[in-house]
């Protein structure tokens, strides 16, 4: 088996590749301690250039080589993989899985009895380091598990430990919530050019102004509401421009969105 100090990555894919990425860009862990696998060569091609990691097209070699084996293939295959690598795998390893919507209890079922697994769920931020990663444990994954898992996915952004019975409300919520924020952004945007702006300043105002908002709500330790009324003059454009949207429900939209989400999550897992 291969050492905890070892990180194996299956899936050279946009995710995989950004993990990748982020360990290695953090000084979490050296390039010669990482191997990562993919059916595609021009995939592993892209990475290696990159970094000088170890790329193999054997999914067996990561769990050889690595006592910290992370999937990140498509859900669709990631039975194929764990009845390829399943010999291979010990108690010993630490398993984590980024693939959306399989349960804990699928992964274990399909693996060694004893063998420590993580699930995790990354949103698309972290592909620049900006993510949020919600991770929920195994029955066999203990204290030194989740601290390790904590460790590397803070390499991609922040992480929070859930029951997985939050999954599908993590799914929802930061999982579907980037579409949600560029459709807001793009809307934004729109608002801007039909009263008269040029379309790229439109979006760079729209782009600027929740990344600006995002940083104050998450460096102020603010509620919003607060932020809100700090912009909010009486009788000024913004309270004005608020009405507009209270009457229209966009919260309602968005709550409704994120439960409507939530519910088909739980219909999609394994």
């Amino acid at each position: 088996m291969g050492s905890r100090k070892k990180i194996g990555v299956i899936g050279a894919g946009a995710m995989g590749s950004a993990l990748v990425a982020g360990f290695i860009n953090t000084g979490l862990v050296a390039p010669q301690d990482v191997i990562i696998s993919d059916l595609e060569q021009a995939q592993l091609d892209v990475l290696v250039k990159r970094f000088p990691v170890k790329a193999t097209r054997d999914n067996r070699d990561v769990v050889k080589t690595a006592g910290i084996v992370i999937c990140a293939v498509k859900p669709a295959v990631v039975k194929t993989v764990l009845e390829e690598i399943n010999p291979l795998v010990t108690t010993d390893h630490l398993l984590i899985s980024v693939a959306a919507g399989i349960q804990l209890a699928y992964l274990e079922t399909h693996l060694p009895e004893g063998t420590p697994v993580i699930r995790a769920m990354p949103n698309l931020p972290a592909l620049i380091g900006e993510g949020v990663t919600a991770l929920a444990l195994g029955r066999f994954a203990g204290e030194a598990e989740r601290q390790l898992a904590e460790k590397l996915f803070s390499s991609v952004g922040r992480v929070v430990t859930l029951p997985e019975g939050n999954m599908n409300a993590v799914t929802g919520l930061s999982g579907c919530g980037p579409a949600y924020i560029a459709v807001i952004v793009e809307a934004l945007a729109d608002g801007g050019v039909k009263m008269g702006l040029p379309r790229r300043i439109a979006v760079d105002l729209a782009v600027q102004t929740v990344l600006g908002t995002a940083r104050m709500l998450q460096s102020g330790g603010s509620h919003p509401g607060q932020l809100k009324d700090m912009v909010s003059s009486p009788g000024g454009s913004t309270i004005t421009g608020l009405h507009v949207l209270e009457k229209g429900g966009l919260r309602g939209l968005l709550m409704s969105a994120v439960e409507a989400a939530t519910l088909k999550s739980g219909e999609l897992q394994s």
